[in-house]
């Protein structure tokens, strides 16, 4: 068997780095608390800070919220009754070393810590690659990471947590790192990160000969960015194998399946690229949840310890919280929209009568999904408005939403044991026909569809 050529090599190298970034933001793993904290320090030094007097651990986002709340000073109106969940969480700063003075936190550095050194890796990679380039290796390697962490998890997380935090406390939110929930992007830089050509010294951090800056071992070019060297012939850069200290050997941003183009550019030895400076972000994010970067206290969070999602990556689960946390903090959701937890329980002893009284629109979609719709028309009195060819139209009307209207098809292929599975389609509720309620699943209209084509 011949080798894999170049162009037959980079589909799989790029596949290999946006899985490992996805397998980081959907981790459920315990925190590695080690390698997160230093991470998290090399992140200051990266962006020429100095390293936070405390880093400090909670269990969840919303403590690690509550914290950076008391510790910003961002407290209720003086004179207030006093918080229980905040007392707890002044309880765990002592713990930790770290005095629950109020304000105490200093300023936010996330600007310095996350932004620039994002905004200037993505010019630097930009400016290497070109606008199609760039395009592309977004398309490969982050856009679909972000789509299943970011916008599937993330975001309704970030939502609930609004709810659950009190008013005055919502504004940390705009200082949180997502942690492993930033994935996508670090998936994207992590196959752009530069190959060093460097010395096996300045690969383990040790100064380089004449005042070179050493190479963080944080940074690593991985066996993909060798093999993608490899597969090219360019040669002329070591592929240089090296980890965070506590994260068990594994690179924790590795030089991926483009960085034999820095080598090719003539990147220089031990040269620390805007990409390299992400190496930080990108070791928390192999190792922890959402983090609080401030002057002075670097607040860290675990990853929940159960995760669940339906078939199209939403957050879903029917008897349990679809995420959770170590210390109890919850969300509920169903088919990614967030629920009340007390509606998981109703879940189970539902009745048609249940879901007809529900004032929340949201909330009754989700318990007719539940319920099913085919027991719910047949037990609520849906009246069948039309039949044709193609099947049955049923409808029922609701005093404060748009009506349900389903068409009720019938398989034509019949199953092994010689019956007919018969399916449920909801449609629009203007739909006038079955057979126009089955055009629109196809996107076609009434007169387009034609049955004998389609099947």
């Amino acid at each position: 068997m011949t080798a894999p050529t170049a162009a037959e090599s980079r589909p799989a190298a790029l596949g290999a780095v946006s899985a490992k970034w996805l397998a980081a933001g959907l981790s459920t793993a315990p925190a590695d608390r080690q390698a997160a904290a230093e991470a998290a320090r090399l992140a200051y030094r990266s962006a020429g800070l100095p390293e936070p007097r405390h880093v400090v651990w909670f269990a969840s986002p919303l403590a690690g919220a509550r914290a950076a709340a008391l510790l910003t000073g961002r407290r209720g109106l003086p004179g207030a009754s006093p918080d229980p969940a905040e007392e707890a969480i002044a309880a765990q700063l002592r713990g930790q070393g770290c005095p629950p003075v109020i304000g105490s936190a200093g300023a936010s550095v996330r600007a310095a810590v996350r932004t620039a050194p994002w905004a200037a890796a993505r010019a630097e990679t930009h400016d290497l690659l070109g606008p199609d380039g760039w395009a592309g290796l977004w398309a490969a390697c982050g856009a679909d990471v972000w789509r299943l962490v970011n916008d599937r998890i993330a975001t309704p997380l970030r939502t609930h947590l609004r709810g659950e935090l009190p008013v005055h406390a919502r504004a940390v939110l705009l200082d949180a790192v997502g942690g492993q929930h930033d994935a996508g992007w670090l998936a994207a830089f992590d196959a752009a990160a530069p190959v060093p050509a460097v010395s096996p010294a300045a690969a383990h951090g040790t100064p380089a000969a004449h005042g070179t800056p050493a190479v963080n071992p944080v940074f690593s070019a991985g066996p993909v960015a060798a093999a993608w060297i490899s597969a090219e012939g360019s040669g002329g850069a070591d592929a240089v194998t090296g980890s965070a200290p506590g994260s068990g050997g594994a690179p924790v941003f590795s030089a991926g399946p483009v960085g034999a183009v820095w080598a090719n550019l003539g990147a220089g030895e031990a040269a620390l690229h805007a990409v390299q400076r992400l190496a930080g972000l990108a070791g928390v994010a192999r190792s922890a949840s959402w983090w609080w970067p401030y002057a002075n206290v670097a607040i860290l969070t675990d990853r929940p310890d159960a995760l669940h999602r339906d078939n199209i990556g939403r957050l879903h689960a029917a008897d349990a919280p679809a995420v959770h946390y170590r210390d109890g903090y919850a969300l509920h959701a169903w088919r990614g929209m967030p629920i009340p937890s007390d509606l998981v329980d109703r879940l189970a002893h539902l009745t048609y009568r249940q879901i007809a009284d529900e004032r929340n629109a949201e909330l009754r979609r989700v318990m007719l999904e539940h319920f099913g719709y085919e027991r719910y028309l047949r037990e609520a009195g849906a009246r069948k408005v039309a039949q044709d060819e193609c099947g049955g139209l049923w409808r029922l009307n609701f005093a404060d939403d748009e009506p349900l209207t389903m068409v009720e098809v019938i398989n034509s292929t019949p199953e092994p044991d010689g019956t007919s599975r018969v399916y449920w389609l909801r449609v629009p509720p203007q739909t006038r026909t079955a057979r126009e309620g089955v055009a629109w699943t196809f996107g076609l209209t009434e007169e387009e569809y034609r049955p004998l084509i389609q099947t």
